[in-house]
């Protein structure tokens, strides 16, 4: 049964991860971001004052 025969196989498999695990990585760790966070200063001092209820719990 020529279905059994490992030898084509095998390779097409180690060639196939080999191009999987060596130049896929590489594509896409070289994917950048088209809008780059930028730093947001005076945060703290944008937010809302809070105050704390009053409500009556009893």
């Amino acid at each position: 049964m020529p279905q059994l025969n490992p030898a084509p196989w095998l390779s097409i498999l180690v060639f196939s991860w080999l191009i999987f695990l060596t130049i896929l990585p590489l594509k896409t760790t070289a994917h950048t971001f088209p809008n780059e966070p930028s730093p947001q200063t005076n945060q703290i001092a944008n937010t809302p004052k809070t105050e704390p209820w009053t409500w009556p719990w009893h």
